[in-house]
């Protein structure tokens, strides 16, 4: 078992770096694998035209899953807000619910990607010469939903107990199994871009057994007695008042990315091919800024559980301290890393896509860290809505009206990607307002609770 971190006391600057550390680690491995099977498995041996139809994918999967995937939000936050209120009973309950309702929402996922995927790539405009590549990729991918979701819940469960090192050991299990399985199903098999999807499914639903079984293992309040699985209504309508906004959330960063997408295809596949390799390596600087978020979540749910409020602001200081130093490291390192690595992965007609993208995108990510940060710590303190009207707003309806103005007078990559930053700066200002106003009423009704 993972070594449990005490979020409601001590030093939070170090119990933050100690929380977060493992969960940077476990999301930049994630993002290591699937690069190895998108741009070394695809790109080196099989071509870029396989490279582009899985990359023209990227946003449509990310729509679906990340849109689920806010449901381990709300389990993240019932659960560790029940264990800072020693109320084992509810944990139980959250941890049983949280299992029973990925499953049954995974199942449903499938049904939805399997059949709304060609549809959103034709939306798209995807390029004639990938989209049937890519409708097959999709309707293999979306296969691996219920895994997924169940890795996802469980994860969040280990998490709100303070243990993040069990999620990234299951997580480096899982991707050193998908390179093995997507190697051998895409070269060995010469199963092609077929391959890579059957490999990352199969390696999925082993991530997911083994975090289940973490579980069973597991002798406090969390433990999993498949018995015991069932939907208990109060407490997944709880998960859901948290988990569907965050989920929203998420949506919103994909819809609006996806209307980027359909931007960037109407610059041809060089284009399709040098973004989706920057965004590949954007995810990595991604995974430092939203370790911090987690990490902020999971602290201040606990805090507000054990009505140590005080703590909050606290912990919101080191985790904007943390993601500004993150972003702008490894913003910086994987921009001036570019002109070396890209080659390897690229042609020379898509390569400048890829570094126009890497200047606008990457070297200001720190200002996504810092929206990131105030959004999270709303959702620990239980509000979900809040910060999710902000991200709609601030987020996708902004960009889309920026590809709409902005872009249409100036009809440049550069102006495309300048959506990015000055979307994070005005979401970063409104979070901030929401939380200072919201940890405000909290101390009132708590105050007004113990007079």
């Amino acid at each position: 078992m993972g070594r449990k971190i005490d979020m409601t006391g001590g030093s939070f600057a170090l119990a933050i770096i100690r929380f977060a550390f493992p969960l940077m680690l476990m999301s930049m491995l994630q993002i290591f694998f699937a690069a190895c099977d998108d741009m070394l498995i695809l790109g080196l041996f099989v071509g870029s035209q396989a490279l582009a139809a899985v990359g023209a994918t990227t946003y449509i999967v990310n729509l679906f899953i990340n849109g689920f995937a806010g449901l381990a939000v709300g389990v993240n936050v019932v659960v560790a807000q029940a264990i800072g209120a020693k109320r084992d009973e509810t944990a139980s309950k959250a941890v049983h619910t949280a299992i029973a309702s990925s499953l049954v929402l995974g199942l449903l996922l499938i049904a939805v990607g399997e059949g709304l995927g060609r549809f959103c790539l034709e939306a798209l405009d995807t390029p004639a010469d990938i989209i049937d590549t890519s409708t097959m990729y999709l309707r293999i991918y979306f296969l691996s939903t219920p895994a997924s979701l169940l890795f996802n819940s469980a994860c969040a469960v280990m998490r709100a107990e303070g243990d993040s090192s069990s999620p990234f050991r299951y997580m480096t299990v899982q991707g050193i199994l998908d390179i093995v399985l997507c190697s051998l199903f895409a070269l060995a098999f010469d199963l092609g871009v077929a391959g890579v999807g059957i490999g990352t499914v199969l390696s999925q639903y082993a991530g997911a057994a083994l975090s289940v079984l973490h579980l069973r293992r597991l002798d406090d309040c969390c433990h999993l007695s498949l018995r015991k699985l069932a939907i208990n209504r109060p407490i997944f309508t709880r998960i859901l008042k948290i988990g569907v906004p965050s989920g929203l959330n998420n949506m919103a960063f994909s819809f609006s990315n996806m209307q980027i997408q359909g931007a960037i295809n109407a610059f041809g596949s060089a284009a399709v091919a040098g973004c989706s390799v920057s965004t590949t390596m954007e995810n990595f600087i991604y995974a430092g800024t939203n370790s911090i978020m987690q990490a902020c979540i999971s602290f201040t749910g606990q805090n507000v559980g054990a009505q140590k409020l005080d703590n909050v602001r606290t912990i919101v200081r080191w985790c904007l301290i943390d993601t500004c130093i993150v972003g702008t490291v490894l913003g910086s390192l994987f921009y001036f890393l570019g002109y070396p690595l890209l080659p390897f992965f690229l042609d020379a007609a898509s390569i400048p896509y890829a570094m126009s993208r890497n200047l606008v995108a990457m070297l200001p990510y720190a200002l996504c860290g810092v929206q990131e940060v105030f959004s999270g710590v709303q959702r620990g303190l239980g509000k979900g809505l809040a910060p999710t009207v902000v991200t709609l707003l601030g987020i996708c309806v902004f960009r889309v009206i920026w590809v709409a103005t902005a872009f249409s007078a100036v009809p440049t990559i550069e102006m495309l990607f300048l959506c990015y930053p000055v979307s994070w700066i005005m979401t970063a200002a409104a979070h901030y307002i929401c939380y200072r106003k919201e940890l405000s009423a909290m101390r009132m009704r708590l105050a007004t609770a113990t007079k």
